[in-house]
């Protein structure tokens, strides 16, 4: 019994992180979908939240009840600056550059998340660099592959690959509206709101993991991370479309399974279990799991949305 007990602790982290994944695929298609036929970003961003909050909550004050550390003034600013970090800047300018590029290529960008936040867990000391472990070597050399494979996406398209399921799939108004998105100042435009996102999303890891260490409740984590991300969205979106209310309302459409979807599944259970896992095994662990991501999405959006997939991404 203990034997089995201690591998299926061990295995755990791996299972979390690749239904983890699995789930951010799904979140990727379906936002792309919305944010094509027009639904505001911001307006997206602030209802996801508020979904992952209301349903956060009462997981929050019935399963940490009592052992709720004491909020502090600093743990206060950190949570602010997770907020801003995670659902402010990294979801809005990910939605933004998903709009202006493609499910699979953003997916595919996304990879660079782990070699970003390796290097910035190195600056930060909380990763150790022995260039004569192989444990090290093998990071060092994951960075450099991401790195790499980012630039090469960036640079080159090179000839569609034709899926089997997706030949003759694709109508002329999609082929239209692909030509339009790869426009090149378009394009350009989405992969540098793509990397800004890595960018913070990297810097969320690192600071959930700090934050953890001297806040230990997951559950209430999360749900203070997107209420507060709710309320700096929320106004955010009142200002980008005080000229447009028709924005927030939503049917029983794509946009509002976008909403609870990205919202229970991306922002609620995501943020939980990045933080338990977080808090066992690192920043870097949690995000070396991304380029699954990038394989199933590619599927997906060739099947759903039928994109085009090019050699290069």
């Amino acid at each position: 019994m203990g034997v089995g007990k201690k591998v299926l602790n061990d295995v755990k982290p791996y299972m979390m992180m690749i239904l983890l994944q699995i789930g951010y695929a799904g979140m990727y298609i379906v936002s792309v979908a919305s944010l094509k036929r027009g639904m505001s970003h911001y307006v997206l961003v602030t209802y996801r939240n508020l979904a992952a909050t209301l349903v956060m909550l009462p997981f929050a004050l019935f399963f940490e009840k009592g052992i709720r550390p004491k909020m502090t003034l600093r743990i206060f600013i950190k949570i602010l600056g997770l907020a801003l970090l995670e659902p402010v800047l990294d979801q809005n300018l990910y939605y933004v550059g998903n709009k202006l590029t493609s499910a699979s290529f953003s997916s595919a960008l996304v990879n660079i998340l782990p070699a970003v936040t390796f290097i910035m867990a190195i600056v930060l000391r909380m990763e150790k660099l022995r260039l004569r472990s192989s444990h090290s070597q093998a990071k060092v050399a994951g960075t450099i592959c991401t790195v790499i494979g980012a630039v090469l996406m960036i640079m080159y398209h090179g000839p569609v690959v034709q899926f089997p399921w997706a030949r003759g799939a694709h109508h002329v108004d999609q082929a239209a509206s692909a030509a339009a998105a790869q426009s090149s100042s378009t394009w350009l435009k989405g992969t540098i709101a793509i990397i800004t996102s890595c960018v913070a999303w990297a810097g969320f890891f690192v600071l959930q993991s700090n934050t953890l260490n001297s806040y230990p409740a997951a559950l209430t984590l999360t749900t203070l991370i997107c209420a507060m991300g709710t309320g700096i969205n929320g106004s955010m979106a009142l200002v980008a479309e005080r000229h447009d209310m028709s924005a927030w309302v939503i049917g029983l459409d794509t946009r509002l399974f976008t909403v609870v979807y990205s919202g229970v599944v991306c922002s609620g259970v995501a943020f939980f279990v990045q933080g338990i896992v977080t808090e066992t095994r690192g920043p870097v662990f949690v995000t070396a799991f991304q380029p699954l991501c990038m394989i199933i999405t590619a599927v997906l959006g060739s099947v759903i949305l039928k994109e085009e997939t090019t050699l290069g991404r």
